[in-house]
């Protein structure tokens, strides 16, 4: 039992953390509406039980104004269940892995709290290659995947906001 609780923290400490906000003022039948309906995430493909699998693509956006240039990676988003909370709120679980390549990429895991006043993405990573790629992650890489995730909460933002338009894409990979 001791030994299984040290893998447990062993393999907490391989983790990085993420959270990205983005303030917006949301309706919350509608994100339910938008939520229950992803279409727009891609094409839907097979999933555990109990969770929604959609074929789709994270940018990131090589500089701060997105419409400059945003190199584009295919990825598979998982949806769990989507729970309307009694504050009003949204909340369900997100995961996200590469679609092709996937040992050479990061694993995302986390939720998506949506609030009337912003979204809220919190969750975990675990950077590719061990301690060498937690090292590249500390040096530069966690910048790219601050910016990938705020990239992906912005573009949710734009599909549960009417009239908002999400980041503009300009190179595919």
């Amino acid at each position: 039992m001791v030994e299984l609780a040290a893998r447990r923290v062993a393999r907490q400490e391989e983790l990085e953390r993420l959270r990205v906000s983005v303030r917006t003022s949301v309706d919350p039948d509608q994100a339910l509406r938008v939520l229950e309906a992803p279409g727009w995430l891609g094409p839907e493909d097979l999933a555990a039980p109990g969770y929604r699998r959609f074929m789709s693509d994270l940018a990131f956006p090589l500089f701060t104004n997105p419409r400059t240039l945003v190199f584009r990676k295919a990825i598979l988003v998982d949806l769990g269940p989507v729970a309307g909370q009694a504050d009003g709120s949204v909340d369900l679980e997100i995961a996200w892995r590469s679609a092709t390549l996937a040992p050479l990429f990061p694993v995302f895991s986390g939720r998506l709290l949506i609030r009337t006043d912003g979204l809220f993405l919190d969750g975990a990573y675990a950077p590719p290659f061990g301690e060498f790629g937690r090292l590249i992650d500390h040096a530069a890489l966690h910048q790219v995947a601050m910016r990938t995730a705020r990239w992906f909460v912005e573009t949710v933002a734009a599909q549960l906001v009417a009239g908002r338009r999400p980041p503009q894409d300009a190179v595919k990979d």
